[in-house]
């Protein structure tokens, strides 16, 4: 897997280095940002349904592989 960049400290797959951790990625446009989905199922998402948007440039975009990390209870 290609070597993904990441600014979102609170994200689960967040490592250091601004590294992308997570299995696999899903990225969507930001029209499609408010559908029904959920991060933890976002490989069923990946699969080639033919259906096809453009976005023309990357801030059209969002990471829908987002999951907030978990914070320790004190």
């Amino acid at each position: 897997m290609p070597e993904v960049r990441c600014r979102v400290a609170n994200c689960e797959y967040w490592a250091q280095g601004n590294l992308c951790s997570a299995d696999e990625i899903m990225v969507e446009i930001d029209a499609h940002a408010n559908a029904n989905t959920k991060e933890e199922f976002a490989g069923e998402y990946g699969q080639n349904t033919g259906h096809k948007d453009h976005a023309t440039k990357s801030s059209e975009t969002c990471c829908l592989t987002f999951k907030p990390k978990k914070t320790e209870k004190k």
